[in-house]
């Protein structure tokens, strides 16, 4: 942990979408690193949520749709951040067949402001798009895609992360190739973790009514995903911007952050896995089978991660589903919150 609080300590950091799920997990974690972070977003949707729970020492907070350009510039021009981590975005498959002109919007265009404001500011050495493992042409193959492999969608949500790529890809070569800004772009299969209550979500879904006493529905129970806990991609995203900050310009590229391959399983794994756990939980589970459509089978080839970054995945599935678990049990049962622990936990582990 020293080697990389000795790059984030005293840095100013722009986090966009910060009081969203992967957010407020990776405000924490640069917190406790030492950086000053200025975060831009929308009001943290319902309650509870996991960023009004949080004792925040040092975040600036700033409310800010990211489709307003003008004020993004503004507010990057202000902050002079030196690091920049574009999460903001509208982040659900179902949402975006009810309301795909908002998640166009949102994804793309909120991107194209957000490279604006980067490019308008000389300060920043790194900045991160985060996008989806959905940006791929999922054609239901059975290995895991590359960074070189095709972007593409059928859902507008999918589809919006794919033009995403497409335009972080012409930026960097059009505008940053030989700037002292370093571009690159990240995708993450799905995340798990406390302080989720996103509907749609599945493990949300699953621990939430459970621990209120309701039987959950489960969409497309035989889908399968790259699950990993949420610290696992975020940690990836930290490695590469320090790299990048530190001037690797060959690493001004697209990746991939997810897990092993035995911890790709579909729905009705994480469903019984969570049985298992949860012995004390009474709740049913049936499937619901109607609904637009998702992808059924999806996988992701981090050999580029683990290769140049020399980043892995710390915590296997089992023990991300029991850190989850833990953290809902405990706010639900409790009263708190063990996200700080939990980070601290994670640090001690992987920087050993």
């Amino acid at each position: 942990m020293d080697d990389m609080k000795s790059v984030f300590q005293g840095k100013r950091v722009l986090v966009t979408g910060h009081t969203g799920f992967k957010g407020v997990w990776l405000c924490q974690m640069l917190e406790q690193l030492g950086a000053n972070v200025t975060g831009v977003a929308l009001e943290p949707e319902g309650e509870p949520n996991h960023f009004s729970q949080i004792a925040w020492s040092h975040l600036k907070d700033i409310r800010l749709d990211i489709r307003d350009g003008k004020e993004l510039k503004k507010i990057a021009l202000d902050a002079k951040p030196e690091i920049v981590f574009h999460l903001a975005a509208q982040s659900l498959v179902r949402p975006s067949y009810e309301d795909p002109v908002l998640t166009y919007e949102t994804n793309v265009l909120g991107t194209l402001h957000l490279l604006e404001a980067v490019r308008a500011q000389k300060s920043i050495s790194a900045c991160l798009v985060i996008t989806s493992d959905k940006c791929y042409e999922n054609q239901e193959i059975k290995r895991g895609y590359k960074e070189t492999d095709s972007m593409g969608g059928y859902d507008p949500y999918s589809s919006s992360k794919g033009c995403t790529e497409l335009l972080v890809s012409s930026y960097r070569r059009s505008y940053f190739s030989d700037a002292s800004t370093l571009l690159a772009s990240v995708r993450a299969g799905n995340v798990i973790g406390g302080g989720d209550w996103s509907k749609d979500r599945l493990l949300p879904d699953l621990l939430v009514n459970a621990f209120q006493g309701k039987t959950v529905m489960i969409r497309n129970p035989e889908s399968v995903r790259p699950w990993q806990h949420v610290l696992e991609a975020l940690y990836g995203y930290l490695m590469l911007a320090r790299g990048l900050s530190l001037g690797k310009k060959e690493w001004a590229t697209g990746w991939n952050f997810g897990p092993e391959q035995e911890d790709c399983v579909s729905v009705r794994t994480i469903c019984e896995s969570v049985l298992k756990l949860c012995s004390e939980l009474k709740f049913e589970m049936a499937a619901k089978k109607d609904g637009p459509h998702e992808a059924g089978l999806l996988y992701l080839d981090t050999t580029k991660a683990k290769t140049e970054l020399e980043w892995k995945p710390h915590w296997p599935l089992s023990i991300g589903l029991e850190k989850t678990i833990q953290w809902y049990k405990a706010f639900y049962e409790q009263g708190s919150i063990l996200t700080q622990n939990q980070i601290e936990d994670y640090l001690k582990g992987v920087m050993r």
